[in-house]
């Protein structure tokens, strides 16, 4: 995979990144987001097809992105199709760091020593580059203002940041809240970003997988009252590409 194109989970990532604190917002739950992130880009990469509400690799050839090759050789090593909210919520915290130290070898942040209370060591991060953190912002930013539906990048990425809880940091305070609204409806524009989003959110809810959730029908209600994506149209959309 070159590198003209930023993938999902450094795009999750540095739209979390606080420009004044250079920390990231949400850090509790940004690690599921991130893992959420690398099943949409593989999957947009054609290395994995959703399979239900599981996860199937098709083609275990490297992308060349070492964080992203790193999860698709795990999920090579089940050998069957796992759960996504298995995969999210499984045993592999520190994704945020990891991302962190990807994004600094790739030029796109700057790690800033630090203490805190002038005794503990801290590092924060900057962005090495304002125009491509503010240009990420703007196409959700686009979608928001004019209603018109986003590209498959970019709704899979609305869906995660909504899924994280991105929304107050990104739209703070009661003159954001239509737009964190907005936000969160971005999710039906790409089923398959949905079906990942719901996953993380299921997580976060301490909700068991749900077998079968994909394959709900049109219009059915998932938890919490919100849509259930239709698995049907998320494989033969992926198929697709």
């Amino acid at each position: 995979m070159g590198r003209s194109r930023r993938t999902i989970p450094e795009e999750l990532l540095l739209l979390a990144l606080d420009p004044a604190t250079g920390t990231t917002a949400q850090p509790q739950t940004l690690d599921l987001g991130l893992a959420g992130a690398q099943l949409v880009e593989l999957s947009l990469a054609g290395r994995i097809v959703p399979d239900g509400d599981r996860i199937a690799v098709v083609v275990p050839r490297p992308t060349g992105d070492p964080t992203l090759d790193h999860a698709l050789e795990l999920l090579r090593r089940r050998g069957s199709p796992v759960r996504a909210a298995h995969w999210i919520g499984g045993p592999r915290l520190g994704l945020r760091q990891t991302y962190l130290a990807h994004l600094e070898r790739c030029g796109m942040v700057t790690a800033v020593p630090g203490q805190v209370c002038g005794v503990l060591p801290t590092t924060r991060y900057q962005a090495s580059d304002d125009c491509t953190n503010a240009a990420i912002k703007q196409r959700l930013d686009t979608a928001i203002r004019t209603g018109v539906p986003p590209d498959p990048r970019t709704a899979a990425l609305a869906a995660l940041a909504h899924a994280v809880g991105l929304g107050k940091h990104l739209y703070p305070g009661n003159e954001g809240r239509s737009s964190r609204s907005r936000l969160r409806d971005l999710i039906r524009y790409d089923p398959l970003g949905g079906m990942v989003a719901h996953a993380v959110m299921d997580v976060q809810n301490g909700l068991p997988a749900q077998q079968g959730r994909s394959a709900a029908p049109a219009g059915s209600r998932g938890p919490a009252g919100r849509p259930a994506p239709a698995g049907r149209g998320v494989a033969s959309r992926v198929g697709a590409r």
